[in-house]
């Protein structure tokens, strides 16, 4: 079966394996309708990893569902070495320069197969840019919580007050929203955050809605887990269609592929450990790809763990290339109450029965496998979206408990309150109410990814929205800012 040539649709991801995984799951399911996909991200760090992950041959089809995927990678003119790489302020507008002229000059190769939409995720605002200069539609996957989505949009237009520097400890009263703390919204708007490039380049995405209206904005949720929100977005600018398609990991189980986006090996007996635990007796522990935290809070996590009788599965990965970092050191007694590996299969290793709860750093990714997966969560956030999620899993969702507030607090949590966090998750009444209300998640989001399902309609609606529009983009002057509520 040859792939339409009228409906092929160009993915851009940010090279970071949190933007990779859910583009990657979001193209796997446009191809699988019977479109033409094609993935593109740099070739340094990230293509030389998914080529060998994926034995991928530039420009090939692989048959996805329906449709076809295929892969592109460009180089961003730095060495693998280049200091520039770890430098966001100076990374970024380095790869908008090289980026711009590559996407470009990718689209033109294809006029065979016209590409009739671009989508990028975060940390690429300015693929719309030439989406808009080349004519064609525009899309953006958010990968993170309506939440955020909102919290962003209300900063960026001014609707209510954020946090500043003479007025640090404001809270932000956003509607449908419970009440954020100064040390809840996301911290790249902070004014105190060491990571203010992360905010800027989120927020060029909200200057460039207004100007380059997109086709759909897709959003790593679902309908059921932030109604009202959703909801409230939809109607304060209704000219940009919010399409909840989450959780994209259970949307993306759907379709039979082996093409993958997580680079990593998986630890040979991971799963089989597992199997021989009792039910609900594991702690699972990881914090993302990019937390790396001092030496001293993982000792008092350590001896936390060995303070609480808790069997676990510990994921302690190497130091990030590039940023100086010390590998984490852990007690040798803690290898005969658990496993500790470099890398594991997340969504197997939450769905399995093993599992009693997830210390986590609350990253959506790993937020929204926790609830689909019906697992309650001991919320332990960093920055930027995580200090969020932290409050809707403890005070929304209520899956979860609160371990920290975020780097932001600047405090080692003490061993004493690691153990009585992970207790009160794991056993007795608190722990049961917690599983209960993860359990009806758990249905909940496979209810949305099910046939029929909110997220399963937004999807397939997208698509057909899609295939049937021209492949000119309609240029609109109407603004978003005619719409707003205060």
């Amino acid at each position: 079966m040859e792939p339409s040539l009228k409906n092929h649709v160009m993915l851009v991801s940010f090279p970071g394996q949190g933007h990779v995984n859910p583009l990657l799951r979001l193209g796997k399911l446009i191809a699988s309708k019977g479109l033409l996909v094609t993935f593109v991200t740099t070739e340094e760090p990230w293509g030389k990893k998914m080529r060998q992950a994926n034995k991928i041959q530039d420009g090939v089809l692989k048959p996805v569902g329906l449709g076809f995927l295929r892969f592109e990678f460009f180089h961003d003119g730095l060495t693998e070495d280049d200091k520039k790489r770890t430098d966001f302020h100076a990374y970024l507008p380095h790869l908008e320069v090289v980026g711009k002229r590559e996407i470009k000059n990718l689209v033109k190769r294809y006029e065979k197969e016209p590409v009739k939409c671009l989508i990028n995720n975060a940390f690429m605002p300015w693929v719309c840019d030439v989406a808009e200069e080349l004519h064609i539609l525009s899309a953006v996957l958010w990968v993170q919580s309506c939440a955020c989505f909102a919290s962003y949009y209300y900063y960026h237009h001014r609707l209510v007050q954020f946090p500043t520097e003479t007025e640090p400890d404001i809270n932000v009263e956003i509607p449908c929203m419970p009440l954020l703390k100064h040390d809840e919204i996301p911290s790249f708007l902070h004014p105190s955050s060491r990571f203010a490039a992360f905010g800027e380049i989120i927020l060029d995405q909200f200057k460039r809605l207004e100007s380059h209206k997109p086709f759909s904005i897709l959003i790593d949720t679902f309908q059921e887990l932030e109604r009202d929100l959703i909801d409230h977005m939809s109607h304060l600018c209704p000219e940009i269609i919010i399409n909840p398609v989450g959780p994209l990991f259970k949307m993306a189980q759907t379709i039979s592929s082996d093409i993958k986006g997580d680079i990593s090996e998986p630890a040979s007996d991971c799963i089989e450990w597992l199997d021989s635990r009792e039910p609900s007796s594991v702690v699972y522990i990881s914090f993302g790809t990019i937390v790396h935290l001092k030496q001293e809070q993982i000792d008092e996590i350590a001896h936390g763990l060995l303070n609480s009788g808790l069997s676990f599965l510990w994921v302690v990965r190497p130091p990030i290339e590039g940023l100086n970092q010390e590998p984490h050191v852990l007690p040798r007694e803690l290898e005969e109450k658990g496993k500790i590996v470099e890398w594991c299969p997340q969504e197997r290793v939450l769905a399995h029965p093993a599992i009693a709860c997830f210390l986590s750093h609350c990253g959506w990714n790993s937020t929204m496998e926790a609830l689909s997966s019906g697992v309650p969560v001991v919320c332990f956030p960093q920055w930027g979206d995580q200090v969020t999620d932290a409050v809707y899993l403890v005070d929304v969702f209520k899956t979860g408990v609160r371990l920290g507030r975020g780097d932001a607090e600047e405090k080692i949590v003490p061993r004493e309150v690691v153990a009585e966090k992970l207790v009160e998750a794991t056993v007795g009444e608190k722990a049961e109410e917690l599983r209960e209300n993860a359990r009806r998640w758990k249905e909940e989001a496979e209810t949305a990814v099910a046939y029929g399902g909110s997220s399963d309609r937004n999807f397939r609606e997208f698509v057909d929205k899609l295939v049937t529009k021209p492949v000119t983009r309609e240029k609109t002057r109407k603004n978003c800012n005619d719409n707003k509520v205060s």
